[in-house]
């Protein structure tokens, strides 16, 4: 569904993961989440109202990728090799609903997709060699649909 940048432990950090790993007991952890909990909590996160508006933003947003000259975005059109497909407007949605979830709202609003775009959708454009030859990523793409398409 997503993919998120790293940042990796600094060497002390990583030392002691790599002790405590090699340890003879493990570590013991208190649980603050039951099965159920989890559960519930996906349960609840279908729940939070999406209007038709955000809807269409996001279709907006993963079309750009698809069609860049429609949106605008004419510039990119021999960068982006293949668009993002449906399965982006799919966990575009799910994940806009959980950052709302996460943010104690009921619905989503358009800065929860800003939020979470760029993790759903860098990995679901395929970039041209002339992208590549010219240092332009997803990254950089998503960026630029993000700052053309009108936000309801």
């Amino acid at each position: 569904m997503l993919k998120l940048v790293i940042s990796y432990p600094a060497k002390d950090e990583e030392r002691l993961i790599m002790r405590e790993n090699l340890a003879k007991e493990f570590p013991v952890t208190d649980r603050i989440l039951t099965t159920d909990d989890i559960l519930r909590s996906r349960d609840t996160v279908k729940e939070v109202y999406m209007d038709e508006k955000i809807e269409q933003y996001i279709l907006d947003i993963v079309f750009a990728t698809r069609f860049p000259a429609d949106y605008h975005l004419a510039n990119y059109k021999n960068m982006i090799n293949y668009g993002a497909s449906p399965r982006a407007s799919i966990n575009l949605a799910k994940a806009s609903k959980a950052y709302a979830f996460i943010k104690h709202r009921g619905f989503v609003i358009p800065e929860d997709v800003r939020a979470v775009c760029h993790d759903v959708m860098r990995h679901r454009i395929g970039l041209t060699y002339e992208a590549e030859a010219e240092n332009i990523t997803s990254e950089d793409i998503i960026t630029d649909i993000l700052n053309n398409i009108e936000v309801p």
